[in-house]
């Protein structure tokens, strides 16, 4: 099989195509054919080697998302099944990756693809919206409230600021500057410049971007901010919110948006484009 491999920590042009043998699903895994593989900062981070636990020596791959096809399954996965889940890099780290035209995965880390879902939107799912959900649980809030969220615009926010409607919060949203009619358009209450000055604390911040610097009696953040006193939010495995989150995608209450494609050889490419800015919606390689 091809797959994309990190060769060196640098940049871009440290990812190379590379031939594979065909990985073999162990028990409790499938082997997925991938059709379409999103490009995260987080793949930027592992392919510098900036990332919690220090770097990963290479060669290693990288690629959290992905949706497929079940090419060996069972139960309720049978082969042909369309599927999209994340492969939890933070564990595997770098031993395997959605940049790969066959990856085995652990069964419950993925979840069926309604019908007529593109696995190209499906594969912009996993990380982002399992990574808003978990941050909207470990608030731990007991009613509605008041939720600021950063970076809107992005992946995670806009996934967060959505969640949070859903569960009857009054949401402000940050958004970048071109960006405040999408993110109005997700719903929230009020949308505020990034940048612009809050004149009095939030109850509760989800820190997606993230800012620092910003008071709330709870504060979840995606990343580390030193002493800053928030809480950090590391996406974990939710097969149940996972299916939750794709079955909204599909019937459209739930809202994502990719921004362009690329062939899996162009993930160098697609880094760069990651990297230059300005990119509205999600970055997928598609196979």
């Amino acid at each position: 099989m091809r797959a994309v491999e990190v060769t060196a920590l640098g940049g871009p042009e440290v990812l190379r195509l590379v031939e594979r043998p065909d990985p073999v699903p162990g028990e409790g895994q499938v082997l997925v054919r991938v059709l379409a593989a999103t490009v995260n900062p987080a793949d930027v981070a592992a392919r510098i080697g900036q990332i919690p636990g220090g770097p990963v020596p290479p060669p290693f791959r990288i690629g959290w998302d992905i949706a497929g096809e079940v090419v060996t399954g069972d139960g309720d996965l049978p082969a042909g099944i369309r599927v999209a889940g994340m492969i939890p890099w933070h564990l595997t780290r770098g031993e395997t990756g959605g940049y790969a035209e066959l990856v085995a995965v652990d069964a419950d880390a993925v979840v069926p693809l309604p019908d007529g879902l593109d696995p190209v939107v499906a594969a912009t799912v996993p990380l982002n919206g399992l990574t808003a959900h978990r941050a909207l649980d470990v608030m731990e809030l007991t009613g509605p409230t008041t939720i600021l969220v950063t970076g809107a615009s992005g992946g995670v926010g806009g996934f967060a600021a959505q969640l949070a409607l859903k569960r009857g919060h009054m949401v402000l949203a940050c958004a970048t500057d071109g960006d405040e009619e999408w993110v109005r358009g997700l719903g929230v209450h009020s949308v505020i410049p990034r940048g612009a000055e809050l004149d009095r604390p939030v109850p509760a911040v989800v820190d997606a971007v993230p800012l620092g610097g910003i008071k709330g009696d709870v504060v979840v953040a995606t990343r580390p901010i030193p002493d800053d006193g928030h809480t950090l939010v590391l996406v974990e495995p939710d097969r149940d919110a996972l299916r939750d989150l794709i079955a909204a995608v599909a019937d459209g209450t739930l809202k994502t948006r990719v921004a362009e494609t690329f062939p899996l050889e162009a993930a160098a490419e697609a880094h760069r484009r990651l990297e230059s800015g300005g990119v509205r919606g999600k970055l997928v390689l598609t196979l």
